[in-house]
């Protein structure tokens, strides 16, 4: 296993070969303690193949899928719960999927690296929003450099906003 920091991830589209390995992602009890069920997940998923606010897509290390990354824009939807925040921000959403990854720190290193992807592409902000009860997710989130800024309760559920900002500067 390649150290944190000598680790260099890849990241694709989401294709619906990509399905099956993700819904079992979904169905491992690391994940499904905080995603729905994989059933109504994996249709949630398909559906944001073709999505222009939400961009779907596998990590992959060494070419093999570790992880599923969701990025999506509050401001495409008019409801979205996180519509107050900044224009230019984008929310990102991460799960990785072997259990025998966990604890290994590929969590902050994917967020570290996805984030500086997306500055350097002009993005202002990056919202997370895990349940505040989630405190692996959380450790993970901080090392990356996010910091809590509120809580919050919508559809979604309880969640700790967290941001990252461009004009923070680079870990």
């Amino acid at each position: 296993m390649p150290s944190e920091a000598a680790a260099h991830y890849d990241f694709r589209p989401v294709t619906r070969a990509d399905l099956p390995v993700i819904k079992a992602w979904l169905a491992q009890p690391h994940v499904a303690e905080w995603w729905d069920d994989p059933e109504t997940e994996i249709v949630a998923i398909a559906d944001h193949l073709d999505s222009i606010s939400v961009e779907p897509l596998i990590v992959e290390l060494n070419g093999k899928p570790i992880a599923y990354l969701q990025s999506y824009d509050p401001h495409m939807e008019d409801d979205h719960p996180y519509h107050d925040q900044p224009f230019g921000t984008l929310g990102i959403d991460l799960s990785i999927g072997p259990p025998e990854l966990l604890g290994k720190g590929h969590g902050s290193a994917i967020l570290m690296q996805f984030v500086a992807e997306l500055f350097e592409e002009g993005v202002p902000r990056v919202i997370i929003d895990p349940d505040p009860s989630n405190k692996r997710a959380i450790r993970a989130y901080e090392k990356a450099g996010f910091e809590a800024f509120d809580t919050r309760t919508s559809v979604y559920g309880p969640a700790l906003m967290m941001a990252r900002d461009a004009d923070e500067g680079e870990f």
